[in-house]
């Protein structure tokens, strides 16, 4: 897959370059009728300079798909961006992405444009949804003048959803990895995270198909009667 990535991208940058129509490029798709036993699911997570998206850039993607309820190893995003003017030194001790990377990494607008194109508009999972979600999309307007909204899903929300019992000790992904007893091969990297993620993802999708939660549509509205009894509880 990272050979294809990196063929496409040298293939673009002998082309013609120009301003990009996000009308040709793949439509979100909304939560509804999808199966969760047959749909396709992007498990997304990325490394950032810092934790202000106002201010914060994006350095890495790594994402790996979901599809018929399996974890597909051959259909997997990874790749650094090239930002060879970014200060890391706060950060590069916690992802280990140096500046020698960010000089040698993919142009920016050019990895965009293939993310979307592999995403395909599928719907989005990632751990603490709002981060990586106001990241990406601020990215993608900058870079891309895109502004379609895609259907994301908060796995930090969906674990206690479907495991309201599990005492974690926290609320991190490290704390449901270790619950589980899944291994976390290389933490702050955006690949082995959406792995891990991944794998938290499909143990709470076969709770909640064990539940008789059978589309994406009743998925969104279990998570939103989840959201709803939290913050009763806040009271």
């Amino acid at each position: 897959m990272l050979d294809q990535v990196r063929l496409w991208i040298r293939q673009r940058r002998g082309g013609i370059s120009g301003v990009h129509d996000p009308a040709h490029l793949p439509t979100p798709k909304v939560a509804g009728d999808q199966k969760l036993s047959e749909c396709r699911l992007i498990v997304l997570d990325l490394e950032t300079t810092g934790l202000n998206p106002g201010k914060d850039q994006v350095i890495a993607i790594g994402a790996v798909a979901i599809s018929g309820m399996v974890i597909r190893l051959d259909d997997q995003f990874d790749l650094i961006l090239r930002r060879p003017e970014l200060d890391i030194s706060e950060t590069v001790l916690i992802h280990g992405i140096g500046p020698e990377a960010l000089t040698q990494g993919h142009e920016t607008e050019d990895a965009l444009l293939h993310l979307l194109e592999w995403m395909d508009g599928d719907p989005i999972l990632a751990y603490h949804t709002p981060f990586d979600q106001r990241f990406l999309e601020r990215t993608l307007r900058q870079s891309l003048a895109y502004n379609r909204s895609h259907t994301w899903i908060d796995v930090a929300e969906l674990l206690p959803a479907m495991f309201p019992d599990a005492k974690t000790g926290g609320r991190g992904l490290d704390n449901w990895a270790d619950f589980f007893n899944l291994e976390v091969s290389e933490r702050h990297h955006a690949a082995a995270d959406a792995l891990v993620t991944a794998e938290l993802t499909l143990i709470a999708l076969n709770k909640a198909q064990k539940n008789g939660v059978s589309t994406l549509s009743e998925l969104s509205n279990k998570l939103r009667y989840y959201r709803r009894l939290q913050s009763m509880h806040r009271f």
